[in-house]
Formats: structure tokens, sequence, C-alpha cells
């Protein structure tokens, strides 16, 4: 292990920068800072680029710590100090861990299965639950229109866990250049709140379809809608306006998976 003594070693000033959209864009890297999603991304074989740990959670040496030390190279691991971690970290209370990871390759949509397709989904906490449920019953793709927050946001990381590394997700810059190809292979679904045909009905199907959920202020954008074949809904009390997207989505993923 190497150790760094000072916040204004170049490495730490990369971690500082990877707190940026602008670099994690640039660089093709991002930060993990939390010590389960880390131990459960390396349990799983995804291994970072670099790991920095502080002193004190060195000396903790509770099992996690230890086998993420097994499995990440000497070189590659380096003892900050907990003032270095606070200068870096965009947590309240630094995790005393942190590494680096390349962010993941592009690979092509499988169009041979189910694919949710999230269009204006900004909160962090909503779409890292949503890859999540994702992850859980069965879902490979996820496309995030453009104006979706950014995948390697650290709240979506915190939220999402290690489901990060296990979905395969594209961005669809154009809003509607992903959805088009889309539905020349199968149908597409999009949510509201106001109708459509129940969920459990929807997916009585052998046939593969994409799933559009909206915006948590304003659903599904009209230019979107103009592409789907079909509105579905969820049904529930009317003691309750709307339901939150994550929530939503979950439950559609559920009907999708057991159908």
């Amino acid at each position: 292990m190497q150790e760094i003594a000072s916040k204004d070693n170049g490495r730490i000033k990369e971690l500082r920068k990877l707190g940026s959209k602008k670099y994690r864009n640039k660089f093709g890297k991002f930060l993990v800072e939390n010590l389960a999603i880390i131990y459960d991304a390396i349990k799983s074989s995804y291994k970072p680029e670099a790991l920095f740990i502080t002193q004190e959670l060195l000396d903790n040496n509770s099992e996690k710590v230890q086998f993420i030390l097994k499995n990440v190279r000497d070189s590659n691991t380096f003892i900050i100090l907990e003032s270095a971690n606070r200068y870096f970290s965009s947590l309240d209370t630094p995790a005393g861990i942190a590494v680096i990871y390349n962010k993941a390759k592009k690979k092509n949509i499988n169009l041979e299965k189910n694919i949710l397709y999230l269009n204006e989904v900004k909160d962090p906490g909503n779409l890292g639950t949503i890859l999540r449920s994702a992850v859980a019953f069965g879902v490979e793709d996820i496309v995030l229109g453009r104006e979706c927050v950014e995948l390697y946001n650290p709240k979506v990381i915190q939220s999402a866990k290690d489901a990060i590394f296990k979905i395969n997700v594209t961005i669809d810059d154009d809003e509607r250049n992903v959805l088009e190809k889309v539905k020349n292979r199968m149908k597409i679904f999009v949510t509201d709140v106001d109708g459509g045909a129940e969920v459990k009905d929807a997916f009585k199907t052998k046939n593969n379809f994409c799933v559009v959920m909206g915006s948590e202020s304003h659903g599904v954008s009209e230019e979107v809608k103009n592409l789907a074949d079909k509105t579905i809904n969820i049904k529930s009390s009317p003691e309750m306006e709307s339901l939150n997207v994550a929530v939503s989505t979950g439950i559609i993923l559920y009907e999708m998976y057991n159908n």
C-alpha cells in the first residue's frame, strides 16, 4: 500500500474532481463511497481501478474491509488522511473508503427482451431505487432520456447499491432516437395516472415490450406519448392521487416479471 499524506496530492485532487459530472464525463470514471457497495461489487467480480482508505477504517479490521483489501492490488491501494477524505467526499460523514471505477462500456440494447425507458426522471433516489428493482425483476436494459438525472450521480449510486454494475444503461440523447428504433421491434407502453389498461392485463402477452415511466411531476412527455402503442395504469385507491415513480416502477416490473 502507498500512503498519501496531503490533500494536495494529485490523486486526491482527481477524487475531488470526480464529484463533478463534467469530470466524470471527461475521465470516463466515477467514485463509490460506501463500504457495503464496494464489498458487494467486488464480491460480484467488479473490481475498482483504485482504492482509498483511512487508517482508522484499516484499524477497524472488519471482515468486509479485509475481503476488499485481499481483492485489490496493493499497488492500487492508498492510505489517506481523514482530512483528505473530507476534502473530496460528497457525504456529510465520509465513509473512510472510496474507490474509482471506470464507466461501463457501451453495449447494444437486447431487443429480444423487455426494456424499461425512463423519461425525465430527475430524482437521484428514485433512479437508484428503480435500478435495484430492475435487477430484482430481471430487466437487463434501461434507457435514460436526456433529461434524466445522471446515472453516476453520487446520490444515485448510494441508492442503487451494486445494481449500478448489473444492468445495461443506454442514454437516449435525442429523446426519441432509441425509442423509434425500439418501436420497430416491440410495442411501447406508456404509464398514465389518468387511465389506460390495467397493468396486470396489459402484460398478458408473450410478446416483448418497452415500458416508459415518466417524470415525478409531469409524467410521460407528450413527445414520447406520441410513440406509444398503449397506455397503462396501476389501479389504486382514489384516496391517493398518484404513486411515487420508483414505487410505480417496482409494481409494474413485478407484474412484467410474473406474467
